[in-house]
């Protein structure tokens, strides 16, 4: 087995427990530098992803209290496995999320691979929260879920609002592949309809609700990434100069496909100022999320026209 900037050799693996495993796993990763943001941000966090998974034990698993695992002693097969995958993180630079084919949002699993971002937006908190309903009414009844990645949102917008049909479009083929195995995951495919679409050519409104987590991450910002968020779709990401090419085109054609008193829910995460700059005539409504105020806005129909 190799050894990679100083991993856990297989005698100072020896005997130790599930939490041993976790914190030392973490040191590891710690000491590599590896980058976080896919699910986790640290080290511990992360490696505890890692080693319950490897383990095959759930991510809830409790390592504190009287339910805790933590003590368990790691038979040394097991213990093998779990050096192998931390090393292929660290080798590798992939998320975890890619290596164990799974994340989870807002308490739900979903599964994920390499054809499709890792699910991690701020609108699937709003949802679960209520953080859109003052902006929904009764008549609220079709929702699209554009730039749809591996389908997450979609599906955490249909068990919400149980009275919706929701369309899931997306411009890549290989996405709406991994949106599928998600949407027959949480048995949801007689409610959501999976389109392939170049941002709103495809879809077929009006809507009452759209929602989208689209590619906005600023040309200066792309350059800098860590070599986990390059390990995800570009497409997915990149949205030019500043950040604003897709939602440009996104705003100038939403109306149309908008119904009377539709809104539009739209993620930007690090780059308010650029939208701000970019349509400084906008009323937006921006959201409050665990992040703060700048992460998602939403916008009336009646705002953007």
């Amino acid at each position: 087995m190799s050894r990679i900037n100083g991993g856990p050799s297989e005698s100072s693996l020896a005997g130790m427990t599930v939490l041993e495993l976790i914190e030392a796993g973490a040191r590891q990763l710690a000491d590599a530098d590896v980058g976080f943001g896919h699910g986790t941000n640290n080290a511990f966090d992360e490696a505890a992803w890692l080693v319950l998974w490897q383990l095959g034990l759930p991510l809830d698993t409790p390592l504190h209290g009287p339910d805790s695992l933590a003590g368990e002693p790691v038979a040394p097969q097991q213990r093998e496995g779990v050096a192998s995958l931390l090393e292929k993180r660290i080798a590798s630079r992939q998320p975890a999320a890619y290596l164990t084919h799974e994340a989870w949002l807002q308490g739900l699993p979903f599964y994920v691979d390499e054809r499709a971002i890792i699910p991690r937006s701020f609108v699937a908190e709003l949802l679960v929260q209520g953080g859109i309903d003052p902006w929904l009414t009764p008549a609220t009844t079709r929702v699209l879920d554009l730039c749809t990645g591996n389908g997450s949102l979609a599906v955490i917008a249909a068990l919400v609002y149980p009275e919706v049909s929701v369309d899931a479009a997306d411009i890549s083929t290989d996405a709406l592949e991994v949106a599928r195995i998600n949407v027959a995951r949480h048995a949801l495919q007689d409610r959501i309809r999976l389109i392939q679409s170049d941002a709103l050519d495809g879809v077929n409104g009006p809507y009452d609700l759209i929602l989208c987590n689209p590619p906005y991450v600023n040309a200066q910002s792309m350059a800098a990434l860590p070599a986990e968020y390059r390990a995800e779709p570009e497409l997915a990401l990149a949205g030019g100069s500043d950040g604003m090419d897709f939602i440009r085109r996104l705003l100038r054609e939403a109306p149309t496909q908008m119904s009377e008193n539709g809104v539009l829910v739209l993620e930007i995460g690090n780059e308010r100022e650029h939208f701000e700059a970019a349509f400084a005539h906008l009323e937006a409504v921006w959201l409050e999320t665990s992040a703060g105020e700048d992460q998602v806005l939403l916008l009336t129909r009646e705002a953007l026209v």
